[in-house]
């Protein structure tokens, strides 16, 4: 089975989006930094 490459371009958070639909205090997601990559197949990659 071929594998996928991820990396990770830019992480973000759509304050406006966060503020109306978010909990209060969320921000970017720091489980992601750029530059990460992750190897997958057809199920969800380790730490993602």
């Amino acid at each position: 089975m071929k594998k996928v490459k991820i990396t990770v371009l830019k992480t973000t958070l759509d304050k406006e989006l966060a503020e109306e639909y978010g909990a209060d205090g969320l921000e970017a997601c720091p489980m992601h930094k750029v530059g990460q990559v992750y190897y997958a197949d057809y199920a969800k990659p380790d730490g993602f």
